[in-house]
């Protein structure tokens, strides 16, 4: 059965069975790839992306479930990297290895969109579900107050 969702503003359709979760179908058949495996079992939050608006594990959502829903990865949430977050993350050099960086991005960028002066118990709430490997979580925690910063200054 055909699968027709929007992935980043445009339209698109996938042929893949219904139950195949959608990380898959964003990395193999849609080319988006910065979207992250990292678990397979929604624990570590690399594979987060938008679903309609909100932060979700691509990895336990079938694709089935996105019929008519907007999706949005890291490729969309800024394609020169120009959105609050990412230029937080980059001028307080974040990431160490890298991996969970998307997934830690796509949840921030959520968190300030519904919280955009969070306190220090907002970000740990909100971030606690995104693992990362290289325990950035100080960095993360201050490019998260920077990004607001960012935002709130246009």
């Amino acid at each position: 059965m055909t699968t027709n969702f929007t992935l980043n503003g445009e339209a698109v359709a996938s042929e893949s069975d219904d139950e195949t979760p959608l990380l898959w179908v964003l990395r193999d058949e849609l080319g988006k790839t910065g979207t992250k495996y990292g678990c397979g079992i929604a624990q570590c939050g690399a594979c987060t992306v938008w679903f309609d608006g909100a932060p979700i594990r691509s990895c336990v959502t079938p694709v089935s479930a996105a019929e008519g829903a907007a999706i949005e990865t890291i490729e969309g949430l800024s394609p020169d990297r120009s959105h609050p977050v990412q230029r937080a993350w980059a001028d307080l050099d974040v990431p160490q290895c890298g991996y969970c960086q998307s997934g830690q991005i796509m949840t921030a960028a959520a968190l300030l969109a519904d919280t955009p002066d969070p306190s220090d118990a907002d970000i740990d709430a909100a971030m606690r579900g995104v693992l990362c490997r290289c325990g950035t979580y100080p960095r993360i925690r201050a490019a998260i107050k920077r990004a607001a910063e960012l935002a709130r200054a246009g």
